[in-house]
């Protein structure tokens, strides 16, 4: 019998239809009638944030593919055109149903006493005196209204701002000859304004460009104003650098920024009343497509309801904010350098504090006993005590090496700012590799101690950034063995130099050779399942669409090996086709806090391997991108990660499991057998560190 080709389209999701299917799931925590009503509001803000960044980066590249004339097809068998024929279809469907969800969402806020009022509100005389005041003393002044003539051309649409549209015409102009006006709606002002309450009590809150449409004649004062509308662009944000011939990449990295607010326009969307007058020139004047204008019935950019999100006083429409509980093996040490060198220590952020990290940099840099601290950045908080402790270690005599990953999306002005604070402290700053992106999360400490030099290891899944900290969940281990400190010198020795270890102890690193090492620990799988023992791989990641991946996984399950998948993003894997992936499953958790850990299990016949690392299963991840895979070896922290597993695999309350049509859909359960992987996780770290 011939073997099936592996390779066959009809096998594979295209991969930015499958991010669409997540932002839906994402959509559908709005549904639930177990979310509390503020955090509704928060789920949809998230959809609204996410779509954005969909469109300047994934839809804006396949748009370039098509401009260019690239007809490959993707992993699903489709080109670039036909791939954004079918986004176009999936995103104004999606777009119409979040703004379903919002109208659904306001009557809900109404009858818990909060309204959203329109421009066009009937208000109390006391209301409106205090709505025009706001207007003429607050928002005014700020205010730079921009006319188009012959003399004025079209102005510059700044990329993701929230405009008002005007037609209007001269007063006393017989001819009525009619002109074309614009505004930006400040973003400097709070977008919620919230006015007197009515006879009910109700609190009202009007947004800021609604105010700005309502009074608009007052910036127009010889005009009379035809008609307004609301509008918003898209423009690509996706940077092209040219990193072999750029001389400074800081330099070439910054210019290319600037250009992000001059890149072309590729989505409009503008409110459903605007007249077709004002339609027209905004697509002819901004080059867009009817295709790419969405006509929004309701507020556009829906990430403000998180404005909505933090009024205080409503804490019981919303999760009790998390406090992560302190890390008890490191509680109870005089140094963090005393608990890590008794033995290896597992972290589980967010559930664990992440306050450990932090101190592990912290007391690097005041120990005098330490001689170096090495550290990888991708994405750190804007105000990042690390940051503050790496100066002080500089500063303090230590020699402190750190790669800034400049090209890390939307943190390139961030990281070259972080960039250049280093180094002005006198930090040995690095930029990485041509033509690679450094993603892996990697921390080394050099120690001077009675028997030696020692070094100290921190690696992990989630970025060294104090505030995501709080909201993903991220793996990260702290060791002193030896294989792992020299495995971690040859990491930072590659990236500041070329020097690469004929050998490695511990780490696997892409773009080296990680890839093969995922293939030849799923064919290993395969082997033990083809002799008739059992074979499990459970893999946690974000995203999978690496299609020399997904070949080998149908393989393992075709031979009998048992796969079950947590991929909260991107799937491009199929479940339930005969005899291809009748042994493989497929869930996404969306819960209160965001999926970020990669883990990865196999049985290897009944002795476990387990792996954390900072790649997803994606060509970019494997192939363009330096990684690592940290293996943990510990018993009692790979029996930690085991349950860790063993209770996501259960979650039947935030779990999304992927059907053989494509679908996501949630298991019914009753009230008292509901499993909550996320709660069940926060409570078992608080009753540990009591």
């Amino acid at each position: 019998m011939a073997k099936k080709s592996l390779y066959n389209p009809e096998y594979y999701y295209n991969r930015e239809l499958s991010w669409l299917k997540f932002d839906e799931r994402v959509l559908l925590e709005a549904w639930d009638r177990n979310t509390l009503l503020f955090e509704k509001l928060k789920f949809l803000s998230i959809t609204a944030s996410n779509l954005d960044e969909f469109f300047m980066i994934r839809v804006a590249s396949l748009k370039d593919m098509v401009n260019a004339g690239y007809r490959k097809t993707d992993i699903a068998g489709m080109t670039p055109k036909e791939q954004l024929e079918k986004i176009d279809k999936a995103t104004h469907k999606l777009v119409d149903k979040q703004y379903e969800t919002y109208s659904t969402l306001w009557s809900e806020l109404k009858d818990k006493g909060i309204e959203i009022i329109g421009k066009d509100r009937k208000l109390t005389k006391k209301q409106e005196k205090y709505i025009e005041n706001y207007f003429m003393t607050n928002i005014y002044p700020v205010l730079t209204p921009m006319a188009v003539d012959s003399s004025r051309p079209f102005p510059l649409i700044r990329n993701k701002t929230l405009n008002i549209g005007a037609i209007v015409h001269k007063k006393n102009d017989p001819s009525k000859e009619i002109e074309f006006a614009t505004v930006q709606v400040p973003s400097v002002l709070s977008r919620i304004v919230e006015i007197p309450q009515d006879a009910g009590g109700t609190r009202l809150f009007m947004l800021l460009e609604d105010i700005i449409e309502r009074y608009i004649s007052k910036l127009f004062l010889n005009y009379e104003i035809v008609s307004t509308c609301q509008f918003r662009i898209m423009r690509n944000a996706d940077l092209t650098i040219d990193e072999d011939e750029a001389a400074d990449l800081l330099k070439e990295i910054e210019k290319q920024i600037k250009k992000r607010q001059w890149g072309e326009v590729i989505r409009l969307e503008i409110s459903d009343y605007s007249d077709g007058q004002l339609v027209a020139i905004l697509k002819n004047e901004l080059f867009i497509r009817e295709e790419d204008t969405y006509y929004i019935n309701g507020p556009l950019d829906l990430t403000f309801l998180m404005k909505i999100y933090g009024l205080e006083g409503y804490e019981d429409m919303k999760l009790s904010e998390h406090v992560p509980s302190p890390v008890k093996e490191m509680r109870d040490k005089a140094s963090i350098f005393d608990a890590i060198k008794e033995k290896d220590i597992l972290v589980h952020h967010p559930y664990q504090s992440f306050e450990p990290v932090v101190d592990f940099i912290k007391e690097a840099s005041r120990d005098p006993n330490v001689l170096a601290i090495k550290q990888t950045l991708y994405r750190v908080s804007g105000n990042s005590p690390i940051i503050a402790a790496l100066e002080s270690a500089a500063d303090n005599g230590k020699q402190v090496t750190v790669l800034v990953e400049l090209k890390a999306r939307f943190d390139e002005e961030n990281n070259i700012v972080w960039a250049r604070q280093l180094e002005h402290a006198g930090c040995h700053v690095i930029y990485g590799l041509v033509g690679l992106k450094t993603h892996s999360k990697i921390t080394l400490v050099v120690r001077k101690e009675e028997d030696g030099i020692r070094r100290y290891v921190h690696l992990g899944t989630g970025n060294y950034n104090d505030a995501t900290a709080k909201l993903y969940t991220d793996i990260g281990l702290f060791t002193s063995k030896e294989s792992y400190g020299e495995d971690a010198t040859a990491v930072f020795n590659m990236l500041s130099g070329y020097s690469e270890p004929e050998a490695w102890n511990k780490l696997s690193l892409a773009p080296l050779w990680l890839k093969d090492r995922f293939l030849q620990l799923i064919d290993r799988e395969k082997k033990i399942a083809k002799t008739g023992a059992e074979a499990h791989i459970i893999a946690k990641v974000n995203s999978l669409c690496d299609a020399d991946i997904i070949e080998a996984l149908y393989e393992a399950g075709m031979a009998g090996v048992k796969i079950d998948l947590i991929i909260r993003g991107i799937c491009c894997i199929k479940v339930g086709i005969p005899g291809i992936s009748d042994n493989i499953s497929v869930r996404s958790i969306v819960g209160n806090f965001l999926e970020h850990s990669r883990i990865f299990y196999f049985h290897n016949n009944g002795s476990p391997e387990i792996f954390c690392g900072s790649a997803d299963w994606m060509p970019r991840n494997l192939e363009r991108r330096v990684e690592i895979l940290f293996p943990i070896e510990q018993e009692d922290l790979k029996k930690k990660i085991c349950h860790i597993l063993d209770v996501e695999m259960k979650d039947n309350v935030k779990a999304h499991i992927l059907m053989p049509d494509g679908t996501y859909v949630k298991e019914e359960v009753k009230k008292e057998d509901r499993i909550n992987s996320q709660m069940i996780f926060v409570k078992e770290q608080r009753k540990k560190a009591e």
